[in-house]
């Protein structure tokens, strides 16, 4: 397949889990993939992966400069066919522990990188663009040590409508993949007994009671962002394994 041949497509967050999974095989059908992380060492292992065409950036999304220099890296009359803003992270604490360094880190990189981002990059997509938004089943799980977290990944649900009433005369299209439980490293950061113990209450709830592989949502993201989906905006798809149902 090429459904990315003769498209450019920058996707966000793109060294590891979904991003790097999408970004692989946006290249493979024929892309040209602009991909962005913050860790010098996996952006050279990216950098390796994609063809000679890629551009690979280091860029946070956290940084409160992340929509300026990623336009300035695109340089003067830059074109975009896709946007895939999927950098962030998670992080988990019980609701009496939140504080404003704790607040403030999650909401930075979850919420005001992707619409900061979108602020200096949406003049650059083509008519009939695509833009696509990382959500998380977190925003409708209720889950109780992750009340920012969710909260973040929730306002991003509004953004994303409201930006496809704001670029649909344009002719571009603006959705949200929803992932629920992907075997990815996203949860690395509660360490591997709580993460095992997490990763088992949660398979309990899934109508397929597997966690899903990167590769999976990847899939279901880059039908979203290419002409399959020309009819498609304003809407959240979940890669969740039944997750959300229940």
């Amino acid at each position: 397949m090429e459904r990315f041949a003769g498209k450019r497509i920058l996707v966000t967050g793109a060294t590891s889990g979904i991003g790097r999974a999408g970004a692989l095989r946006i290249a493979a059908e024929g892309g040209q993939v602009v991909a962005t992380g913050r860790d010098t060492d996996r952006l050279a292992a990216l950098r390796r992966a994609l063809p000679g065409d890629a551009l690979v950036l280091r860029n946070d999304a956290a940084d409160p400069d992340t929509g300026r220099q990623l336009a300035e890296a695109l340089g003067d009359g830059a074109a975009l066919d896709g946007l895939w803003l999927n950098a962030g992270h998670a992080a988990i604490c019980a609701v009496e522990e939140v504080d404003a360094p704790f607040f403030d880190a999650l909401v930075q990189a979850n919420l005001r990188g992707p619409a900061l981002q979108m602020a200096r990059l949406s003049a650059l997509l083509r008519p009939g663009g695509a833009v696509l938004l990382t959500g998380s089943t977190a925003a409708y799980e209720g889950a109780a040590m992750a009340s920012i977290y969710a909260a973040a990944k929730g306002a991003m649900l509004s953004l994303a409508r409201c930006w496809a009433s704001a670029l649909g005369p344009r002719g571009i299209r603006v959705n949200t993949l929803v992932p629920g439980p992907i075997g990815t490293n996203f949860r690395d950061f509660m360490g591997d007994a709580v993460r095992r113990e997490f990763e088992a209450a949660v398979l309990g709830r899934l109508s397929l009671p597997r966690m899903g592989r990167d590769e999976e949502a990847a899939a279901v993201a880059l039908f979203l962002l290419s002409d399959e989906a020309a009819f498609v905006t304003g809407s959240q798809y979940a890669v969740d394994g039944g997750l959300v149902l229940r």
